[in-house]
């Protein structure tokens, strides 16, 4: 019973994170709102014993969050230093999101090392089995091509990305191929004849 509490739980404050991260008109409660999302999910893949997915989420996707957040900052152009000052600001914000990851992992953990409530859980697997191996098997064979097109979907936002941060602005600096191959060494390099120094 309290193992399915858990799982409602952990759901609504997963979906509720998912639309902060929507609606918050903030790029750092955004942030902030993605982490728990990650975290939310970690906790919904350990409950059905699926722990390398759960690290994978962690230490990929919320270690990633800062490339995110410089993502962010590059291109809605905001103000870095005003951003370093408001970090006091933002520090109950974190506080309470950090105190209900910590409260929940804890009840996570006493769930799954008492024995008695995992009567109305899912069917534990077996002592040998191996979920990086299964994961490997069905990815690689019933969704390759769903894994291949998420490959490239991912590429094609990595360069939306990079474009939409190289935009036209005043004062930025960018290369002229052209130019720098047709250059002449004469435009380039002018030698100058001076007069030797007698040595008095």
């Amino acid at each position: 019973m309290f193992y399915s509490i858990l799982f409602y739980l952990f759901a609504t404050v997963l979906v509720g994170a998912a639309l902060g991260v929507i609606f918050a008109r903030n790029p750092v409660h955004a942030i902030m709102f993605l982490v728990l999302t990650f975290f939310q999910s970690a906790m919904l893949w350990l409950m059905v014993e699926a722990e390398f997915l759960a690290i994978v989420l962690v230490l990929v996707y919320v270690g990633a969050v800062m490339v995110l957040f410089l993502f962010v900052i590059m291109m809605l152009d905001v103000e870095i230093e005003s951003v370093k000052r408001g970090l006091t600001h933002y520090a109950p914000f974190a506080i309470v999101i950090s105190l209900i990851m910590a409260v929940e992992l804890v009840q996570l953990i006493w769930v799954r090392g008492s024995a008695d409530a995992m009567d109305n859980a899912f069917t534990p697997n077996p002592a040998d089995y191996d979920n990086t191996k299964a994961l490997g098997a069905v990815l690689y064979t019933e969704h390759a091509y769903a894994f291949e097109i998420a490959a490239v979907i991912l590429l094609l936002a990595i360069v939306a990305a990079i474009t939409l941060t190289m935009r036209k602005r005043p004062g930025l600096k960018v290369q002229d191929i052209s130019a720098q191959v047709s250059v002449r060494a004469k435009d380039r390099i002018r030698l100058v004849k001076m007069k030797s120094e007698s040595e008095s």
